[in-house]
């Protein structure tokens, strides 16, 4: 028989072991994936890239799932301050290895209200070449390729990064030679 002891002891050094895995992990991580993580971690997506961010966030959301969270001391001490703080801190991770802790995604944010509908067909003049993207409901469409975002579009038109919005949206320059049209 084996002693209760001892694999209690053997789970603890196993979860330990998948805990530091896990933080290793995100050292590699490109933002991107970051994102992703994030998303995964704390159900809900996050605005930002910065991927040291990123790391910090996500290596606390993934300790907290594995050793339970913030006291129920500190819980209420925060429910007495600032009862207005968001609820993530306000609602104690279940303890046990994050093994009943249950993440309840959100959903993905509506579409961009500053996109124009979709069909409407964006021009844009870059360096003496006329380039058409359509707008589709959830993406676009760029040289028979669909495409996600327009920061994307924009870099490969100009091999550069570019803010997708400022670049057929105005404020860049040769902005004025936009035009948006409906697809006919």
């Amino acid at each position: 028989m084996s002693n209760p002891r001892v694999v209690g002891s053997r789970a603890d050094r196993e979860a330990a072991a998948r805990l530091a895995r896990d933080l290793a992990a995100l050292d590699t991580m490109t933002a991107g994936e970051l994102a992703e993580k994030y998303r995964e971690v704390f159900g809900e997506p996050t605005r930002t890239r910065n991927k040291g961010y990123l790391r910090k966030r996500i290596a606390w959301r993934i300790q907290e799932l594995q050793e339970g969270g913030l006291s129920p001391r500190a819980l209420e001490r925060i429910e007495q301050l600032a009862p207005d703080a968001p609820v993530r801190w306000r609602q104690p991770v279940a303890r046990n290895g994050g093994a009943g802790a249950q993440i309840v995604p959100l959903p993905l944010p509506a579409r961009d209200p500053r996109l124009p509908p979709a069909g409407t067909v964006l021009t844009r003049l870059h360096d003496g070449v006329e380039h058409r993207v359509t707008v589709l409901a959830d993406e676009f469409e760029y040289n028979g390729e669909r495409h996600r975002s327009l920061s994307k579009i924009a870099r490969l038109i100009t091999g550069t990064p570019w803010n997708g919005f400022l670049f057929f949206f105005g404020r860049a320059a040769g902005a004025r030679s936009i035009t948006k049209e409906r697809a006919g």
